[in-house]
């Protein structure tokens, strides 16, 4: 388990501090990390593990670690490498203990005084001793799911009143599992049932989706990494963002603007559904986000698709009303669907973050409805469950602009498993439905007259 001098789970504890202290993202860290330690599968899947684990557990392990440590008194690192330990000590039963504590202590040598290293040992040795504290002595429904999930408890609370203890329950013990790729495939170039076989000639292990009918998902290995990626012949992209295409149905020459577009998955999509006369504009406030948008219309031979650093919240300032056919707006959001895959989400955001996104989704709203033709269609989506970010901004935006109806097409859109989600002209996914992100769109129809 070493590599460059440095073993997975000192690699792993350099990952937990750099997103306590420079609230790095995990994803991005991760890949970065085992990129600059050229780490093997194995490791790589072990490293993912442990620091997904730890820090999708946080809370959990500092209730169990909180008998055995003044955490005000200890050094952060020391925290970290205690989490990383009690978290395998606790959830992984392919370690044995003994491992993981003579590997803390040899960190912890490395890292500190001989003080640092005899309380590591020592609390470890306690904890194998005394056991962890019982769940069992929380009594208070909210902080019971919030301590026992590892979720903030104003989290906890706000899906508690949204949509009662089972569902709240389910979603935070759902957003504990990793995550698995998927991918969507490029019906451009190819055919689900061929891309399967090209992966599994490989050696990947996939399968159909069950949510889309451009799906699959991976059992085991990266399909970046594949030859059939390289070629073009998919993307990778979540189940629940997958949906977004269907949504807008763009077909044939119609003009789309995407307007929040990167890294650019819903764009893709929605070209390649379009015909080479059609196009779709793809805006995103940073350049270097645009050339993500850029790097992968060209490798799936995308060349109607059109990218610009803007602003969205000034459209109208480069564009005729009217304009497009269809817009979409997937609006920066809290992300509280995606935790899965972006464990640190849940530490970060704050209530205040919500209602000032609120605010930003709507003013994005405001500014590209004069741009949808009459009879145009109008989607808006996110990445999170919260109501106050999708239901409320979606009602809100129909009271505010009476020349828009809500679009009950959406439905007939849909793959068919998604059908029985719809409600109207809005769809919220759970984590727990497909086992995808959390996910809502709301379509809008302009009106003719």
């Amino acid at each position: 388990m070493k590599n460059n001098n440095k073993t997975v789970r000192e690699i792993a504890l350099e990952v937990l501090d750099s997103v306590e202290k420079n609230q790095s993202y995990s994803n991005l860290l991760l890949n970065n990390m085992i990129t600059k330690h050229k780490l093997s599968g194995l490791d790589a899947a072990l490293l993912t593990e442990l620091a997904y684990g730890t820090i999708q557990r946080k809370m959990t392990l500092d209730y169990y670690l909180s008998p055995f440590v003044k955490f005000q008194k200890t050094q952060g690192w020391i925290i970290n490498l205690l989490r990383l330990s009690l978290y395998q000590l606790v959830f992984l039963d392919k370690i044995p203990d003994h491992a993981v504590i003579f590997e803390a202590v040899e960190i912890a040598k490395k890292r500190g005084h001989k003080g640092n290293t005899s309380m590591v040992n020592g609390v470890l040795r306690n904890v194998q001793r005394k056991g962890v504290p019982s769940l069992d002595e929380i009594k208070e429904p909210a902080e019971r799911i919030s301590i026992e999930t590892s979720h903030p408890r104003w989290i906890v609370e706000r899906w508690l009143e949204q949509y009662g203890y089972d569902k709240t329950l389910e979603m935070c013990k759902m957003n504990l599992l990793a995550s698995v790729q998927t991918a969507r495939v490029n019906i451009r170039k190819t055919s689900r049932n061929e891309v399967i076989s090209l992966l599994r000639e490989e050696g990947f292990e996939v399968e159909p989706s069950v949510v889309t009918p451009d799906g699959i998902k991976a059992l085991r290995g990266n399909l970046t990494h594949s030859e059939a990626f390289k070629a073009g012949f998919f993307t990778i992209q979540d189940e629940s963002s997958m949906l977004v295409g269907y949504a807008i149905g763009a077909e044939g020459d119609e003009q789309v603007l995407d307007a929040c577009a990167a890294p650019g998955g819903k764009s893709t999509h929605i070209a390649e559904r379009l015909s080479e006369k059609g196009r779709v504009i793809s805006l995103d406030l940073h350049e270097h986000k645009v050339k993500l948008i850029k790097d992968q219309a060209e490798r799936l031979g995308l060349s109607n698709i059109r990218t610009r650093a803007y602003n969205s919240k000034n459209v109208q300032e480069i564009f005729g009303l009217g304009q497009f056919n269809r817009i979409l707006i997937d609006a920066p959001c809290s992300g509280l669907g995606v935790m899965r895959r972006k464990p640190d989400i849940k530490y970060t955001k704050t209530q205040e973050d919500i209602t000032s996104l609120s605010g930003i989704q709507s003013e994005l709203l405001d500014a590209a409805a004069p741009l949808v033709a009459r009879g145009g269609t109008l989607v808006y989506s996110t990445c999170t469950v919260d109501k106050e970010e999708n239901d409320n901004v979606a009602l809100s935006f129909l009271k505010n602009h009476p020349d828009y109806e809500e679009d009950y097409s959406l439905k007939d859109r849909m793959p068919d498993p998604v059908k029985p989600l719809v409600n109207g002209n809005m769809l919220q996914v759970f984590p727990q439905d497909f086992g995808s992100d959390g996910f809502f769109i709301a379509c809008f129809k302009r009106k003719v007259k």
